[in-house]
């Protein structure tokens, strides 16, 4: 491996810290309308009246929208495989608001100033409606929040608006009960997760413009491109063919992106008007008008027999998805799906739940995607245990996890909305992931816990995890690569690059499959016009599918590039050979240069353009592995908890570039770590959104984060491209679990409910001493 497994510097880094203009705002045209929005007040209402008339005749606005004289079609937001496994809910304006922050009318005026102005001016009559604030209460509660006869689902999903059931799922295998009666050891607890947001430094935004041909252009910070044009044009009621959706750089996404948030109201403004329009998301408006994390409560029981082998495991799940429904199902089944087969020895497993409506900031895609609730759930369990059992809750995993040439029913029976897939685990370092995760944070020495002075104890936990490699069977991605006179490759791909660096991945799997260095691969990503098809940048599958898809056209190429070489020479294609510089005869008495060579094919000698298209639609989604550590210490008079240490020991299969894999683990462990520890989400009794802003909302910083430990296992994924598997969800998923769990060890607090603050572990404190 000559370009893949080296820490290649990003493509665009040095143009991005030099402020080159990338993102959306930075190309948006200096006359282009602004779009702003008018938001609901209310957690739930009904718009009697809306009066628009003084907005419209300000000087300067330009359009008005709302849901009177915009089309009525129903869609889902949510940027997923078609048919989406989520329902259609969504009309771009509607009559019905269902959160404070829901669009009620979007205004397109010269200036940002004139349009705020101009949102003062609309008069609106509410009938306010009571709200679903409690998700826990939502199901056959008297407020039914989408009463709209044209919600739908594409596929069963048990979706019962009626109920406010926004999906239900059920599996299981074996006799959970029977199993369970005869376990040496079972242990139950109640588990809740809080809400979530991205906090990506580019706020959503997007802008659209009408070009020459009088087709509808969408520049946005969209994750989906693909999606993202199928599903304006069903909202609008346009073909395909007068759409064309352009992704520009991206200042993090993490999930958040992978919807439609503002591309609606640009394309009608610009439809309507003729002008350029533009919506730039306020912080504000991202807090609470974009997505959150699901919330979730988590029902979890584990038996094991006298000699600590798991027998059953039972997990029951209700989701809170807020006022929409997008990736409601698919996050809830991700939460069993990606983290049950851990244990596969167990006899009996039953995963189920449903996911409910609530008059909150609505829910969907986030880095993890339902894996760290679910992880979180599950993690803290068996080390609870482990301690019923007696066993160190390391040693305890060892024995019961899934191991390298093994596989696990859930495979099988449950992916994302559908059925999985049957398959063996052909990767699997996470026996080395945990034993060397124990050396790096020096686990013997410090566990369970350790007394620092007379008020301060120090704790250390831990937390297995694992992902998926995009979704197998459903998402497909592809790549056109084109020699150039003068020997260098353009590198077409639809795949989004959201900040991971996977351009620049990409360009080093080409790279190696063809031969040559990865500065002669120009990329081009995500302009769905000019870019051939990919799903997007979501479910860890960029370089997995994507990858596959570039290594096939790769090789294709260089096959393409011998066969001229041959053609020249006078000689069969078996004779020659492509060394990525030159192609020769194997005899070695001809030679030409690929400039040389791509030169004459372009001007002189049977000219004809090489070029060529692969796709990779994966049959399976090998998983990526992790081993967590945590080292906590906990102030006995204050409550507060430091996080010291954190160690991951990561199987990702090959990384394609170790610099951008280590930089993914580690934002993923800050993200689960923010989780964890810092993000605490509050709303008021109305259902307002309390914490939406930075001052209110806590991240960690880099003060917060002591230390960072992250090694990679040596593994080769034989289906995946130059052995690599996914690596850009599977940092986020332990530090829930591994965290917890040091705290417990630290003063015997079991932690139930996210994010630990230190009123919480004052007041477990005060019940553990009664």
């Amino acid at each position: 491996m000559k370009e893949v497994n080296k820490s290649v510097p990003k493509k665009d880094g040095m143009g991005l810290t030099v402020g080159k203009p990338a993102y959306t705002e930075d190309l948006a045209p200096q006359n282009a309308l602004t779009v702003k929005v008018l938001r609901s007040p209310y957690p739930f209402a009904r718009i009697k009246n809306i009066d628009t008339e003084k907005a419209e005749k300000l000087k300067g606005v330009k359009c008005v929208l709302t849901y009177k004289n915009v089309p009525r079609n129903i869609v889902t937001r949510a940027g997923q495989g078609y048919p989406e496994p989520s329902p259609h809910d969504k009309f771009i304006l509607d009559e019905y608001v269902r959160y404070i922050g829901d669009e009620v009318a979007a205004v397109a005026a010269e200036d940002e100033v004139t349009a705020v102005e101009a949102l003062k001016l609309i008069e609106v009559e509410y009938e306010k409606l009571e709200p679903v604030l409690d998700f826990e209460r939502a199901e056959g509660h008297p407020s039914i929040i989408h009463p709209e006869k044209e919600a739908h689902e594409m596929f069963p999903t048990g979706f019962n608006p009626s109920k406010n059931i926004a999906a239900e799922y059920h599996m299981s295998f074996g006799d959970l009960d029977k199993t369970l009666k005869k376990c040496d050891y079972v242990v139950s607890e109640r588990y809740y997760t809080q809400a979530q947001n991205h906090t990506a430094m580019e706020t959503h935004s997007s802008f659209a413009y009408v070009d020459i041909n009088g087709r509808l252009n969408i520049v946005s910070s969209t994750q989906t491109p693909f999606h993202a044009r199928r599903i304006v044009g069903e909202a609008l009621g346009l073909p395909l063919d007068k759409i064309r959706v352009i992704k520009p750089r991206i200042g993090g996404g993490y999930g958040g992106k992978q919807a439609l948030h503002g591309e609606f109201l640009v394309a009608l403004v610009a439809l309507r008007t003729g002008r350029s329009a533009k919506l730039i998301y306020t912080r504000e408006e991202v807090f609470e008008a974009t997505y959150t994390r699901h919330p979730m409560r988590i029902d979890v029981t584990i038996g094991a027999d006298k000699d600590g082998n798991i027998k059953a495991i039972d997990m029951e799940i209700l989701s809170n998805t807020g006022a929409y429904a997008e990736h409601a199902l698919t996050v809830f089944m991700v939460a069993g799906s990606k983290t049950l087969p851990l244990y596969n020895k167990a006899e009996a497993v039953r995963f189920g739940g449903k996911v409910v409506y609530t008059n909150h900031t609505p829910a969907g895609a986030f880095r993890g995607y339902g894996a760290v609730q679910g992880n979180f759930a599950l993690e803290a369990t068996i080390d609870k245990l482990a301690l019923a059992v007696g066993k160190d809750p390391v040693e305890f995993r060892v024995q019961n996890m899934i191991k390298e040439g093994e596989t696990s029913p859930v495979f099988k029976i449950m992916g994302e909305g559908t059925e999985g897939v049957d398959m063996t685990v052909d990767s699997c370092k996470l026996e080395y992931c945990v034993k060397r995760g124990m050396e790096l944070c020096g686990w013997k020495d410090k566990y369970p816990r350790k007394q620092i002075g007379k008020n301060k104890v120090r704790g250390i936990g831990s937390a297995i995890a694992m992902q998926g490699s995009g979704i197998p069977c459903i998402d497909m991605g592809s790549a056109v690569i084109k020699l150039n006179d003068g020997g260098f490759f353009n590198l077409m791909v639809g795949a989004t690059d959201i900040g991971t660096g996977s351009d620049t991945i990409l360009a080093q799997i080409a790279a190696e499959a063809l031969g040559v260095s990865t500065d002669k691969v120009v990329v081009y990503s995500s302009d769905t016009d000019l870019t051939p098809f990919d799903c997007g940048a979501y479910a860890s599958s960029t370089t997995y599918v994507s990858g596959n898809a570039v290594y096939r056209a790769g090789r294709k190429m260089k096959g393409l590039i011998e066969k001229a070489g041959a053609e020249r020479f006078g000689v069969s294609k078996d004779e020659v050979e492509f060394d990525g510089e030159f192609i020769r005869t194997k005899d070695g008495r001809n030679s030409v240069s690929l400039s040389q060579l791509s030169t004459e094919l372009y001007y002189s000698n049977k000219q004809k353009q090489l070029m060529v298209c692969e796709s990779f639609c994966g049959e399976v989604s090998p998983p990526p592995f992790l081993a967590g550590f945590a080292e906590v210490e906990v102030d006995l008079e204050t409550g507060k908890v430091d996080l010291i240490d954190y160690t991951a020991v990561v199987d990702c299969g090959t990384p394609i570039n170790p610099n951008l894999a280590r930089i993914q683990i580690e934002g993923g462990l800050v993200q689960g770590i923010g989780m964890t520890m810092f993000e605490g989400v509050k709303y008021g009794e109305n259902g307002k959104l309390l914490t939406n802003n930075f001052l209110q909302y806590r991240i960690p910083s880099r003060k917060d984060i002591n230390k960072l430990t992250v090694e990679f296992a040596e593994s080769y994924e034989p289906s995946g491209p130059f052995g690599a598997k996914s690596v850009g969800e599977i940092g986020t998923d332990t530090p829930p679990a591994a965290i917890t769990n040091a705290i417990y060890n630290a003063i015997g607090v079991r932690v139930t409910k996210l994010p630990v603050t230190p009123e919480y572990i004052l007041m477990e404190l005060k019940k553990k001493m009664k």
